[in-house]
């Protein structure tokens, strides 16, 4: 039995062990918004003939660095739902915190470009199974109720990661930070070997008494509660219709219309999170900032924009966590991907008037720039990771999200390669119009189309898809 099943055990009731449990679930994030965070702060450190390596980088070397991350993280993205599926949600965290320590391990060791990047290709297993892995394992120990406000813990934790790395990097040396780094991983790694294994997972390999005794402990509850053996009893029954089931997962995906429908909708969702211009605003944050000095005195360093960048994504993701089991996804999906169309509209045009030298106040790209970071943080980002576990079966989570995740990072890499020079070509402002019709495109699309998730089992949802809904009756003819 885990050590934490012994050692953390609040009966009568209580939900406290899902917290608990939650919250360290979420750590390899924060470390990860530390790894992301790192850069950003740090391109003019290391680019200074005075920096850390002994020899200045050069943009090419910049450039490598800041995408080939999300090139290892689609090599890797790829197998990471079957190995999630086929290993178990506690060994791929076990595998993702291990790949922290190798990150920070190289940096320690060496500085100098090809190490730096190095370092940042083996980022790329982090950086996809911390979306894919994470989630799936905070929903299968969350209660319907509470897996919306977990699940925006990921984000929560990330953008903390993302402020702790701005505002280290502003007061303490390069040697400094990296070994803080280091340390987050390092200390999780052996928690992490402490930890249970999902319920849904152990059933599926067949160890039923130890899945009671794990969900028991997540309910506060004796393992003989009678609500624990029909929680149980109804994994076992879907798992062994699973396992009836000769067709691949994407052969599911096609032939059922709900799941079809939720696959669609899944994607929609992801890509357009992942186009609505969210990193290229995080990247040329500095650019928006140095335009709008023209016009107001706004003379923050580089180190003060970005840590001013990160308490707006922290303020957004706490806003998150505490409204998304109170208005729900769709609400929440509808009104912050409008705003961060509002805000990209407004940056557009900003962008445009001031090309025909027609003044506008400098505060007002610096606003619509927050609003955007705010929005986003606050409920379009987040939700696009809880809904892939709210719309799909465990058997079928793993799978979705591995494909979701490669399309988010190869969108990721497209936008991060060709941003500058189709700016150049075409115009800034075009392409922040681009990002606001993506957005609205994305509202539109929600109100149509997304069916609410919050606190309804798949059953439910795939009975509201696929139109056999009737009162009093959430049954469906057919759940893969």
């Amino acid at each position: 039995m885990n050590i934490l099943l012994r050692n953390l055990t609040w009966t009568k009731g209580t939900r406290l062990n899902q917290y608990v449990l939650a919250v360290i679930l979420t750590i390899p994030l924060l470390s990860f918004g530390m790894v992301q965070g790192w850069l950003s702060p740090m391109i003019s450190v290391l680019q200074s003939p005075e920096g850390p390596s002994p020899e200045p980088y050069t943009s090419t070397d910049i450039s490598w660095i800041a995408s080939v991350t999300y090139i290892t993280a689609i090599i890797f993205g790829a197998p990471m739902g079957w190995l999630t599926d086929k290993y178990g949600r506690k060994a791929m965290t076990i595998v993702t915190t291990l790949s922290l320590i190798i990150y920070w391990q190289i940096k320690l060791l060496c500085l100098e470009p090809w190490a730096l990047i190095l370092a940042r290709a083996v980022a790329g297993i982090p950086c996809s199974s911390c979306y894919i892995v994470l989630p799936i394992y905070i929903k299968e120990i969350s209660d319907i109720d509470l897996r919306g406000a977990l699940g925006s813990l990921l984000i929560l934790n990330r953008n903390i990661g993302y402020l702790i790395s701005y505002a280290c990097a502003d007061l303490l040396s390069v040697k400094t930070v990296l070994w803080l780094g280091m340390l987050v991983p390092t200390v999780m790694f052996f928690i992490f070997l402490a930890m249970p294994e999902t319920p849904e997972y152990l059933v599926k390999q067949g160890k039923i008494d130890e899945a009671k005794s794990v969900l028991a402990w997540l309910r506060g509850v004796s393992p003989v509660d009678r609500a624990i053996e029909q929680e149980v009893e109804g994994i076992v029954r879907i798992e062994k219709q699973t396992q009836a089931d000769t067709k691949s997962v994407f052969k599911i995906i096609l032939q059922a219309k709900p799941t079809f429908k939720a696959f669609i909708i899944t994607l929609v969702i992801k890509i357009t999170q992942q186009f609505n211009g969210y990193l290229i605003v995080l990247i040329y944050a500095g650019y928006v900032f140095e335009r709008a000095s023209e016009s107001i005195s706004l003379k923050l360093s580089p180190n003060k924009q970005v840590i001013m960048i990160g308490v707006v994504q922290l303020i957004g993701s706490i806003l998150a966590t505490s409204l998304v089991e109170r208005t729900g996804r769709k609400f929440l999906l509808v009104s912050t991907s409008f705003a961060v169309g509002v805000g990209m509209l407004a940056l557009s045009a900003w962008f445009y008037i001031t090309s025909c030298d027609i003044w506008l106040p400098g505060w007002l790209p610096v606003l619509a720039m927050c609003i955007c970071i705010f929005a986003d943080a606050a409920g379009f980002q987040p939700i696009s990771y809880i809904i892939i576990t709210d719309l799909f079966t465990f058997q079928l989570r793993g799978t979705v999200s591995a494909f979701a995740n490669v399309c988010a990072k190869m969108s990721n890499f497209v936008q991060t390669k060709w941003f500058t020079i189709i700016s150049n070509l075409i115009g800034i402002h075009w392409v922040f119009l681009y990002f606001a019709i993506v957005c609205f495109v994305a509202c539109f699309y929600t109100v149509v189309s997304f069916p609410e998730t919050r606190q309804k089992s798949v059953e439910e949802i795939y009975a509201k898809l696929s139109g056999k809904v009737k009162q009093g009756d959430t049954r469906i003819e057919a759940v893969p």
